[in-house]
């Protein structure tokens, strides 16, 4: 992880910067705990200068009040021409490419989540949910087959995230190959230009997914999109994108993950065990505990903007830390503690405001359904491996696990 340049006060100095998280900002307490430097800012900078790639002056926000009010304060957006996150290796665009609303602020990313919404809907999410099921199902058949020990990544929060995000847009997609273009796109040490040869395989595979909708839809979104007229070609393939790269590489590193939490913490894995009827509660938990995206987001502000007592600049970026607004004690009493009885209602993990995850509620139901099936159908699942062992996946802008051996 690269947090470039952010600056900390010294023990004596609230108030003015004395030195850059370095060595520090990525190493971790504990497998499951945001990254050192940005914990220990948010005790006492909630609000920290922070250097953007190419030495761009902004600030970085890890406070859950803080984070909330600038995730819906229209002061701040989401731009494409003026955002330069901490993870982000792409050369700067000046325009987003049509379609690619998460990079665009009203009206236009107004225009394109409405295209979305009906998709995930609550009735329309309910809706999935015997599909979730089966898919869940199918994926514990394989691993009951094979025995154990065996990678819980490999052979079931990937499939299962992969299968659900297919059946949503209905694409008759290579897991494999939609996994390599995920990961290229996605971690941290990728060449940008190889990213970007990724990133157009997978739109051009997804444009002839689209033109094969137009000769013979389906009951799927990508159908209903192309049936609706409103949109182009290009507009729905990069939209497509968007979902498969978010909902598949999110949802299986929170399964895999969310796994190796509950295993390394028997005395709440023994009390969900007891309590199944928890476990939508457990899920929300383990999201604020967990928060994979752990760089945040990044806005721009549109003018001077006063927060905490500092006077955020017209154009400066802000970065946005979920992973430490999830464990700010002020809102969530000892954070630092996974406890699966608690509602970790307000959480973050989705985002706030506007741009707040439109898959949200799928997740939880994939989620729900991988998190029962997996203890329901293995109740002696372990660790096949000591702690120490499993890799975790830091190079990469989702938090997870490269694997996880288990065996019951």
């Amino acid at each position: 992880m690269s947090l470039h340049r952010v600056e900390r006060p010294s023990p004596d100095d609230r108030g003015s910067s004395t030195a850059a998280i370095d060595e520090h900002a990525t190493t971790r307490s504990t497998p499951f705990a945001p990254h050192d430097g940005l914990r220990d800012l948010l005790p006492h900078r909630p609000l920290a200068r922070m250097h953007h790639p190419g030495d761009a002056p902004g600030w970085l926000v890890t406070g859950y009040s803080s984070v909330r009010e600038v995730l819906t304060d229209q002061r701040f957006r989401s731009r494409i021409d003026l955002l330069r996150g901490p993870a982000d290796r792409r050369p700067q665009e000046t325009t987003a490419a049509p379609g690619l609303f998460s990079v665009m602020g009203p009206p236009e990313h107004t225009r394109y989540r409405r295209k979305l919404v009906s998709a995930f809907t609550l009735r329309r999410v309910r809706e999935m949910e015997p599909l979730v099921e089966r898919a869940v199902a199918e994926r514990l058949d394989v691993m009951e087959r094979a025995g154990g020990p065996i990678d819980l990544v490999e052979s079931f929060a990937s499939p299962v995230a992969f299968q659900v995000i297919r059946d949503l847009l209905g694409m008759p997609m290579d897991r494999a190959s939609v996994r390599a273009t995920t990961e290229a796109l996605l971690r941290l040490d990728a060449d940008p230009e190889q990213a970007g040869q990724a990133w157009e395989r997978l739109l051009a595979e997804l444009r002839e997914h689209v033109r094969a909708k137009h000769a013979d839809p389906g009951t799927d979104l990508t159908s209903a999109l192309v049936a609706d007229g409103e949109l182009s070609d290009e507009e729905i393939a990069t939209m497509s994108a968007m979902l498969v790269t978010g909902g598949d590489d999110t949802t299986a590193n929170m399964l895999a993950l969310g796994t190796y939490a509950l295993l390394a913490h028997p005395a709440e894995l023994a009390w969900l065990r007891e309590n199944p009827a928890a476990t939508g509660t457990a899920v929300e938990e383990l999201l604020r505990y967990l928060t994979i995206n752990q760089f945040g987001t990044t806005r721009t502000a549109l003018e001077d903007v006063e927060l905490h007592g500092q006077t955020i600049r017209r154009g400066e970026l802000v970065t946005l830390s979920l992973s430490t607004a999830n464990r700010d004690p002020e809102q969530f009493p000892e954070p630092d503690r996974l406890d699966l009885a608690r509602s970790g209602a307000g959480h973050l993990a989705f985002g706030h405001g506007i741009h707040h995850c439109l898959g949200a509620q799928l997740a939880r139901v994939e989620l729900r359904a991988g998190f029962s099936g997996l203890l329901g159908r293995f109740p002696t699942l372990r660790l096949a491996v000591a702690p120490e062992q499993v890799p975790l996946r830091s190079a990469a802008v989702n938090y997870g696990v490269h694997t996880l051996l288990v065996d019951w």
